[in-house]
C-alpha cells in the first residue's frame, strides 16, 4: 500500500472519530465547498473558537490575570496537571519540536482564545508546550478550578469540550506533539506497538521500514540497523528499542500516577463498554472512580469497524469512536483512568479491597466493579501461534485493512463481529471467505449483517469449515480449510485471518476469589446454595460486583454491557451507604 493510501486512510479514520465524538455534542455544520473536513484544523470556528466577551467574563471569574513577557514559557511538553489559559490581551504560541530539537510553531491563540486538548482532563503527560509570542495579558484558571468551570457553566464546557477533541485529532492527523515509530509491517510488535498508540489517541507517524526509505534515512541518522526494529522515536532524540507495552505508557506518560495508600470509592477493572459506563455514571453521581485497563479503552468492543445496531447512532459508530467518547465523558465527571496496566490479583480478605497490579503496585477502593469482559479463542492448528500477528488477527480496524488490502483474506466466525468485519474489509479486499463450523448465519447474526453478506459478491461463506492447515516463512502465506461435511480442502495464497470465535473470560487474575461458573465466567446474584445476593451483578464478595462479557449469563452485545455499568451504580451505592451507617 503506497504512503499516499496510507495517509488517506488515517485521515478519514481521524474524521470518523472526531465527528462521531464531536456530532452528539452539537449539530454537525454543512463544511464551506473550499474547507477540507476531514481537517479538524480548517474547522478554525469549532476547533479553535473565540469565546464571546460575556463568555470570556465569566471565565475570568474562574482564574486569575496576569500580565506575560514576550517569550513567557506557560507549559512544557511532559508535564502534568497543567492550567488552562484564556488570552486576554496578545497571544500563545504552541509549539513542539522538529527533528533537530528546535521548537515549531505551529497555532498561535489570540484574544478570547484558549489553550488546551484532551490531557487537560486527566493527569497524563501533555504533547506540547506554549508560550506568550508577544507581551500578553492572559487568564490562568488552575486544574481543579477548570474542572469546577466546566461543570458550572455548561455552554462554556460545550465549547471547549468540542474544540479539545478536535485538536487531539490534528494532533494525530498532523503528528505535532507525537513519536516516530519505525518497522516492518510484517512484524508483530510493530503491530502491537502501533494498536497500543492508535486505540489510546496518540499522535505518532509509522514508517514502514519495508519500503520507505526515510525510514532508513532516519536510522542511519541515528547510528541504529534494521536488526534492532522496532524503534520508537520520542521528543530529545530518545530511542526505544522494542518496548514492552507497559515501558512505551510509562515513557510517554500515559500512566497515572497513584498514591498506594489512596482509598477510592470504586475501581472498575477494564474499559470496554461495560466498564466505562460504571464510571461514567459512577463519577457522575459523585463517588471517587478509577479505572484500571491493561492495553486500552475499548475493549473487544473497540476493536468493531462499525456498530449498526447502537440505540441513537442510525448510521453506526466505530467501536473505537465509542470508547474514545465514553472515556472523556468519565474523565469529564472526574473519573482516572490507569492505561497499560493489567490488574493480576485482587485481594479478596482486604477492607477496602486491595487491587495488585502487574508492576508491583497496588490500588484500594471500598466496592471493585469487574468488567474485563472476554476475548477470542484461539484455533487448535498447528503454527497458529506462529503466525499471530504476523498474519493472524483479532480485529479488524482501519490498521489491519491497511495491511490487506487488494488481497483475499479469511474471517473465521458467525457473529456480529465477524459479520462487521466481514462487510468492513469487503471494501478494499479482492475477496472475503467466512469460514463457520454451522450451516448458515441466521442463528447467530443480526439479520442486516446477513443480508449484506448474502448480497456481497466479494463475501463468499463456506459453511460446515474449519481451517486445518497454516504455512508461510516469517510470515503467513497459506491457508487450507476443510469441509466436515464433504471432506474437501482447498489451499489458497493467503496472508491475512481474522479469527473471531467465541468468548474466554478474562478472569485468570480473580485467583479463587469468586464464584466462577463451569466456562470460568463470573457467577452474580446468587452464590452456590442459591441465595439471593441483593443485585443481579452482586458477586459473591460483598461490595465486589460484575458487568458487561465477564458475566455469567450476560448478554454478549455493547447496548447490554453499557446498560449493565450504568445500573451497576445503584448497587454500589447502597453498599457505600450501608458501611457507612
Amino acid at each position: 500500500m503506497s504512503l499516499a493510501a496510507v495517509a488517506k486512510v488515517r485521515r478519514e479514520l481521524a474524521y470518523d472519530l472526531a465527528m462521531t465524538m464531536v456530532n452528539t455534542i452539537s449539530p454537525p455544520v454543512e463544511p464551506e465547498p473550499e474547507i477540507d473536513p476531514t481537517d479538524p484544523y480548517a474547522r478554525e470556528a469549532q476547533t479553535f473558537p473565540r469565546l464571546s466577551v460575556d463568555a470570556a467574563n465569566r471565565v475570568a471569574n474562574y482564574g486569575v490575570e496576569q500580565g506575560l513577557r514576550k517569550g513567557t514559557l506557560l507549559f512544557e511538553r511532559g508535564q502534568r496537571s497543567v492550567d488552562f489559559f484564556l488570552v486576554l490581551d496578545g497571544n500563545i504560541e504552541i509549539f513542539d519540536q522538529d527533528e533537530h530539537g528546535q521548537p515549531k510553531v505551529f497555532r498561535v491563540h489570540g484574544e478570547r482564545q484558549f489553550t488546551g486538548e484532551l490531557d487537560l482532563f486527566n493527569d497524563r503527560q501533555i504533547l506540547v508546550s506554549g508560550r506568550t509570542g508577544i507581551n500578553s495579558r492572559v487568564v490562568r484558571v488552575k486544574r481543579a478550578d477548570f474542572r469546577k468551570m466546566i461543570s458550572a457553566e455548561p455552554d462554556i464546557g460545550e465549547i471547549v469540550m468540542r474544540a479539545f477533541i478536535l485538536r487531539r485529532v490534528g494532533l494525530i492527523r498532523h503528528v505535532q506533539g507525537g513519536i516516530t515509530l519505525i518497522g516492518s509491517s510484517y512484524c508483530a510488535d510493530t503491530l502491537r506497538l502501533q494498536r497500543f498508540l492508535t486505540r489510546n489517541g496518540y499522535p505518532h507517524r509509522w514508517l514502514q521500514a519495508d519500503n520507505d526509505p526515510t525510514a532508513g534515512e532516519l536510522l542511519a541518522s541515528f547510528a541504529l540497523t534494521s536488526a534492532e526494529l522496532p524503534l520508537v522515536i520520542g521528543p530529545g532524540r530518545q530511542v526505544l528499542r522494542n518496548p514492552s507495552t507497559a515501558q512505551l505508557a510509562d515513557r510517554l506518560g500515559l500512566t497515572e500516577s497513584f498514591d498506594a495508600n489512596d482509598v477510592f470509592d470504586v475501581a472498575v477493572v477494564g474499559a470496554g463498554p461495560a466498564g466505562l459506563a460504571a464510571a461514567v455514571y459512577a463519577a457522575s453521581e459523585g463517588l471517587r472512580t478509577v479505572v484500571l485497563e491493561a492495553l486500552a479503552p475499548g475493549g473487544q468492543a473497540g476493536t468493531s469497524s462499525k456498530i449498526e445496531n447502537y440505540l441513537g447512532f442510525p448510521t453506526g459508530i466505530s467501536g473505537m469512536a465509542l470508547a474514545g467518547r465514553a472515556q472523556v465523558q468519565a474523565q469529564k465527571f472526574g473519573a482516572r483512568l490507569a492505561i497499560a496496566r493489567a490488574v493480576t490479583a485482587i485481594d479478596c480478605d482486604a477492607s477496602p479491597y486491595r487491587v495488585r497490579l502487574e508492576d508491583d503496585r497496588s490500588m484500594a477502593a471500598r466496592a471493585v466493579v469487574i468488567a474485563t469482559g472476554a476475548r477470542y479463542r484461539k484455533l487448535d492448528v498447528a503454527n497458529y501461534e506462529r503466525f499471530e500477528g504476523q498474519g493472524i488477527h483479532y480485529a479488524a480496524t482501519a490498521m489491519e485493512q491497511q495491511l490487506c488490502e487488494g488481497e483475499e483474506v479469511v474471517i473465521v466466525g458467525g457473529g456480529n463481529s465477524a459479520g462487521q468485519a466481514a462487510v468492513f474489509l469487503s471494501r478494499t479486499v479482492s475477496h472475503v471467505h467466512m469460514l463457520v463450523r454451522g450451516s448458515g448465519l441466521a442463528a447467530t447474526m443480526s439479520d442486516y449483517l446477513v443480508q449484506r453478506i448474502k448480497s456481497s459478491l466479494k463475501i463468499t461463506l463456506h459453511p460446515f469449515t474449519e481451517i486445518t492447515a497454516l504455512n508461510g516463512d516469517a510470515i503467513l502465506r497459506e491457508v487450507t480449510w476443510t469441509n466436515r461435511e464433504t471432506g474437501a480442502s482447498e489451499t489458497r495464497r493467503i496472508g491475512s485471518v481474522f479469527v473471531m470465535i467465541g468468548a474466554e473470560p478474562n478472569t485468570e487474575w480473580l485467583n479463587g476469589c469468586l464464584d466462577l461458573d463451569e466456562r470460568g465466567f463470573v457467577v452474580t446474584g446468587h452464590d452456590a446454595s442459591g441465595r439471593e445476593l441483593g443485585s443481579p451483578f452482586a458477586t459473591t464478595a460483598a461490595g465486589v460486583f460484575a458487568v458487561g462479557d465477564v458475566r455469567s449469563g450476560s448478554v454478549k452485545r455493547v447496548a447490554s454491557g453499557v446498560g449493565e455499568g450504568s445500573v451497576v451504580v445503584q448497587a454500589i451505592h447502597r453498599f457505600l451507604n450501608a458501611g457507612a451507617g
